[in-house]
């Protein structure tokens, strides 16, 4: 029963992705019906009569859309493993200290880059810094929670929160030094956007998300086993070890690119995955798809509103899923303590 209610809810978030980024490709500043966008994206595809609506479309929103899907996507799927590895569904993938390193290698880079470096070629050198800081906070979560070829998933989580420290005070000294217009940047940096968005980035995007869509599902069964226990999972006959590390650097690649490529987005990857899990099951064969789809989903619908809700004017789309992935968070907090969890 369970197995056949996953399976339809896969089917209905994979039947709704495609009108959302319908939907999201339509709506804007300029507005453009539902069957003129259909019409401008087929003009834009096959270069025919190329105008207006086919250049907003094909140029600027279509991109921006994809980007948001893969992000989301992204987000969803690691949330998910992380809270299966720690075996706790308030995890979230910024707790191995991921996104805090990448916010400190992008406020480096924004800070050196931004004298000498303009335009697109600054949005580069700031994903590649975001994306390398990600992975050295990632590389010293791991070697500190790491003793005699063994991992331990509780060290590692203390690990994650000294260095996100660690990170969140060397970026503070770094903005302290810095210019209005340095601080300004890094300030709207660590809010979260998309308005970067370009077909060389989505292209990034979508590798990273295949593979994670192709890699992670392959521990779905060590993720289950791991919610018994460690010692439960060994008796089982799975390589705790050689999973957990896996499963820890799929996890840094997805977030670290998402955090490269669209700034700081809280709650994605805490929420959709616990939404999924209250839907369809602890399964992870079936809830890792399932959050990628939902919070591809989630990140589609929340740039759209970010586009539109205070219209012309751009709000970044990291405030949009706070707003949403807050009073969230805080029903579920009230929920387990009125249930004696807390």
């Amino acid at each position: 029963m369970r197995a056949r209610r996953a399976r339809l809810t896969l089917l209905l978030l994979a039947l709704g992705l495609p009108l959302c980024i319908l939907h999201g490709t339509a709506s804007g500043t300029v507005d453009i019906s539902l069957i003129d966008a259909v019409g401008a994206l087929g003009r834009y595809i096959s270069g025919e009569g190329v105008d207006q609506d086919a250049v907003i479309i094909g140029h600027i929103r279509l991109p921006r859309t994809l980007l948001a899907m893969f992000v989301g996507a992204m987000l969803g799927m690691t949330g998910a493993a992380m809270q299966g590895l720690f075996r706790n569904p308030l995890a979230d993938p910024s707790l191995i200290g991921v996104t805090a390193g990448a916010a400190l290698g992008a406020s480096i880079a924004i800070a050196l880059a931004a004298p000498v470096v303009a335009g697109v070629g600054a949005l580069g050198v700031v994903s590649l810094g975001a994306f390398a800081g990600g992975m050295l906070a990632v590389i010293l979560v791991y070697k500190l929670a790491t003793s005699g070829g063994v991992t331990s998933v509780a060290t590692m989580l203390l690990a994650g929160i000294a260095i996100s420290a660690l990170s969140a005070a060397a970026s503070n000294v770094l903005e302290f030094y810095s210019s209005n217009e340095i601080l300004r940047r890094i300030s709207m940096w660590r809010m979260g956007g998309l308005d970067g968005a370009n077909y060389p980035r989505v292209a990034v995007a979508l590798g990273a998300t295949t593979v994670l869509a192709i890699a992670l599902p392959r521990f779905a069964n060590a993720l289950n086993a791991l919610l018994l226990g460690e010692s439960e999972a060994r008796y089982l006959g799975i390589n705790i070890e050689f999973s957990k590390s896996c499963i820890v650097t799929l996890a840094a690649i997805g977030v670290g690119l998402a955090v490269a490529l669209a700034g700081v987005i809280g709650f994605v990857g805490l929420v959709v995955p616990h939404i999924m899990r209250m839907l369809i099951g602890p399964d992870h064969r079936y809830l890792l798809p399932a959050s990628g789809l939902a919070g591809a989903i989630l990140l589609v619908l929340a740039d759209t509103l970010s586009r539109t809700l205070l219209a012309p004017t751009e709000l970044p789309v990291g405030v949009v899923t706070a707003a949403i992935g807050v009073p969230f968070f805080i029903s579920l907090l009230r929920r387990r303590r009125d249930y004696g969890m807390l």
